[in-house]
């Protein structure tokens, strides 16, 4: 028998989303709110809902699925702390470093343009890890565009606008390990194939880079860039009442003393995760009935990927790359046994709590679940809403709540469990429902001054934090309103 919960099943999502707004922090507000709907569940008792609430926990590891997500969220930190530590993004800089001497030396007229090109692709090639790619592009950069007169907002912006859209347009990374943690929790059994079949709809983060592309391109300061853009060219790096934020500690890339820094020890264990994925997604659908019915290799390769197991694939890819990337490291006589090891539970260490934010969403699924919350949300929407205006509302909410967070990923564990079963009873398609949360969740972390991302590229840029917010939000805006209104049409159109 269906349990009717009404006007409190909107409670604990609701509840965590105001917590999270308030304090800040997410990881306390989820947990509230998972407790508060088996507080519910148990009619007020709690005691009952408290050992609810940490068996929900628990019963988290039951799906294996689940288990596999968080292990991938967590063993992608190895892969990120062995690009770094074996010289990886050092050799790689010293490519960029390399190329940016030769158009000094060669004295082009538009080398300012070639400079942040370059930028914007060191940005984009580093789509492992947000952090590292905005680190990276501030500290490699920031001297080049202090000597040829660029603003360090423009480099601010350069590094916070290829960052988090990269990463959620290229999802091989821990991303791209929530998103898919996220879409089992609500029953989806192939969420890598969701994941990858949204990004054609994630419009916000397409247009960003588009955006920012053009503003390198042609140039393109609008007044408060402008205005730090002339001030650079008269010889002043910051306003007179700037307090960059600058911290050479962080902003420097450690690689192992002694030795030799290679672009390929960060090229070729990337590229190994990324075409294990499709070929372990073809393996494990290979015995599926839509790839066994298909004509042909090719057909049932394609239906093979869509019937793949996505959460199988990710895992096994992040480890074929760890142990290739120690096989590889091995050749180089780079590190030893224990090295390699210790190597790899710092990289776990560090993405811990990408981990726990996964389970805790997990769990708040779940519960919004039992509550049927989503059925809930829908039924008012019906009532008030046309289904065509579901697109823009997920965005817009998504925008509002990662604005007064500052973090994306906490919007998307709030917001997908509510977005996807209400866009399901609605008749509305769950990619795009998907993206707009997704969407959403980046423009509001780009133009939040509270966010990580933000803060970290005005660190590594050494720029007044307050400045590169308000040179970044026109262009934030513009891309955000192109994004709502495309929302919009295709809410309505189909």
């Amino acid at each position: 028998m269906v349990h009717e919960f009404g006007f409190w099943s909107l409670l604990p999502p609701v509840i965590a989303i105001v917590l999270a707004i308030w304090t800040k922090q997410v990881y306390i507000s989820l947990i509230f709110g998972i407790f508060l709907g088996w507080l519910i569940l148990n009619d007020g008792n709690v005691i009952a809902g408290f050992m609810d609430t940490l068996n929900a926990l628990v019963e988290v590891f039951a799906d294996g699925g689940n288990t596999k997500t968080i292990m991938f969220s967590a063993l992608i930190g190895a892969i990120i702390v062995f690009i770094q530590r074996s010289g990886g993004v050092e050799g790689f800089i010293h490519l960029v470093t390399q190329r940016l001497a030769r158009i000094e030396a060669q004295g082009k007229r538009n080398k300012k343009v070639y400079v942040q090109l370059m930028a914007f692709v060191t940005g984009v090639a580093i789509f492992v890890e947000s952090s590292m790619s905005v680190l990276t592009v501030g500290s490699l950069f920031r001297p080049v565009f202090d000597k040829l007169g660029i603003s360090r907002e423009k480099l601010a912006y350069i590094a916070d606008s290829s960052s988090a859209p990269i990463c959620i347009l290229l999802p091989f990374n821990g991303w791209g390990a929530l998103i898919m943690g996220l879409l089992l929790a609500q029953g989806f059994s192939n969420p890598f194939q969701l994941m990858m079949q949204s990004v054609v709809y994630n419009f916000y983060p397409i247009l960003a880079l588009l955006l920012l592309l053009g503003v390198i391109l042609f140039q393109w300061d609008l007044p408060a860039m402008r205005k730090a853009e002339e001030r650079t060219q008269g010889g002043k790096l910051l306003w007179d009442n700037a307090q960059p934020m600058v911290s050479e500690e962080i902003t420097e890339v450690v690689a192992k003393p002694g030795i030799t820094p290679r672009a390929m020890n960060m090229a070729l264990p990337l590229l190994v995760m990324v075409l294990m994925m499709p070929i372990m997604l073809t393996a494990t659908g290979w015995q599926s009935d839509a790839a066994q019915e298909a004509g042909g290799v090719g057909a049932k390769v394609f239906a093979a990927l869509g019937q793949g197991s996505g959460s199988t694939s990710v895992l096994v890819a992040v480890v074929v790359s760890i142990l290739f990337s120690a096989g590889l490291y091995a050749t180089q006589r780079m590190f030893s046994l224990k090295e390699t090891v210790d190597l790899v539970f710092k990289g776990i260490s560090g993405l811990m709590p990408i981990a726990l934010l996964l389970l805790f969403a997990f769990a708040i699924g779940a519960v919004c679940k039992e509550l049927q919350t989503g059925e809930y949300v829908a039924g008012l929407a019906k009532a008030w809403l046309n289904p065509g205006m579901i697109p823009l509302l997920v965005f817009l909410i998504s925008c509002f709540i990662a604005f007064a967070t500052g973090t994306s990923w906490g919007t998307f564990a709030i917001m997908i469990p509510i977005a996807i079963p209400m866009a399901q009873e609605m008749g509305v398609g769950e990619t795009i429902a998907l993206a707009a949360a997704l969407g959403g969740g980046i423009f509001g972390d780009h133009c939040s001054p509270i966010s990580d991302t933000t803060i970290l590229s005005s660190m590594a840029a050494a720029t007044d934090h307050i400045d590169h917010v308000r040179t970044q939000i026109p262009y934030v805006a513009i891309a955000g309103g192109l994004t709502a209104l495309l929302y919009l049409l295709v809410g309505y159109l189909g």
